[in-house]
């Protein structure tokens, strides 16, 4: 086992230990509430009315300069 010492970490390298953490999970290894399965699945199926509506960033900033 490779011990860290996370005090001498940048900030990215801590963002990034975080990343390799969770991406080290398997989705059992979660326990998730049947109210938080739920609510993912939502959140799933909206995902792509939810894309279909959005608007670029590069549009949205563009309105805001232009006041």
């Amino acid at each position: 086992m490779t011990v860290i010492d996370i005090s001498r970490l940048s900030t990215q390298e801590r963002l990034e230990l975080i990343g390799e953490l969770c991406d080290s999970l398997e989705a059992e290894d979660l326990p998730l509430s049947d109210e938080l399965k739920a609510e993912l699945d939502r959140r799933d199926a909206s995902f792509a009315e939810d894309c279909a509506r959005a608007i670029p960033w590069s549009d949205v900033r563009a309105k805001l300069r232009r006041g």
